[in-house]
């Protein structure tokens, strides 16, 4: 009897066990043993989705990379453009009637002086070469230009530019002869050479009571500021 109520209690014993282990194997799986294997499976999910995210970035790296260098910068497509398309990159011309505008300005000082205002209103950059062939009225002559009044450089007008010349209208102290008033005036351009043509004149208009000149009239040489040509 006693062997067999040994043997009993051992049975018992051992389910006790058995069962203890089986719930203590259920709390692990609903307790931090789950959570520890969802953050495992998160961690490599996290680990997946970096890895991913590191060769999508790759990628986009090398592409970007590769834009960049097949699209030249912006700096030089400003140079380019302006080579190409701007001021600077076009070809000079002479400057005339047809590509400036001419004002005739009576002058206080010096006296007797007139003051020739020429703009560049074209898209271009133009020479003014020489001096003014001016012509009052139906004069048949120029007038002689003050040689001492020649610039060293020829007078260059980029668009919206002028340039100056001062015409000396009558003998200040009244010893001028042939003293008369003209309505009218053009103003002649002269080229780089001799043969080449500049046939459009300007024709700026004189004040309402005209212009008096004699044979005194000079003019100065195409200069660059106002100073230099109200000089002479």
């Amino acid at each position: 009897m006693s062997s067999i109520r040994t043997s009993r209690i051992r049975l018992l014993t051992a389910a006790a066990t058995v069962a203890v282990a089986a719930f203590s194997l259920t709390a692990c799986n609903d307790g931090e043993g789950v959570r520890n294997e969802g953050s495992s499976a998160g961690a490599s999910s996290t680990a997946s989705a970096s890895g991913s995210s590191s060769q999508e970035d790759a990628k986009t790296g090398t592409t970007g990379s590769k834009s960049a260098t097949d699209v030249p910068a912006a700096s030089g497509n400003g140079k380019t453009n302006t080579g190409k398309s701007g001021t600077s990159g076009r070809k000079g011309v002479t400057c005339q009637g047809s590509n400036t505008k001419t004002v005739a300005a009576p002058l206080n000082r010096p006296v007797n002086h007139m003051l020739l205002t020429v703009t560049n209103t074209g898209d271009s950059t133009c020479y003014l070469y020489g001096y003014p062939a001016v012509r009052f009225g139906e004069a048949q002559s120029v007038p002689p230009v003050i040689e001492d009044s020649k610039p060293q450089a020829v007078v260059t007008l980029a668009p919206g530019e002028s340039g100056y010349s001062s015409v000396n209208l009558s003998a200040a102290d009244g010893s001028g002869t042939n003293g008369h008033t003209e309505k009218s005036l053009a103003v002649y351009f002269q080229g780089r050479t001799a043969d080449e043509d500049v046939p459009s004149a300007a024709h700026p208009s004189l004040p309402a009571k005209g212009a008096y000149i004699d044979d005194s009239l000079k003019v100065t040489y195409w200069q660059q500021s106002m100073d230099d040509a109200i000089s002479w």
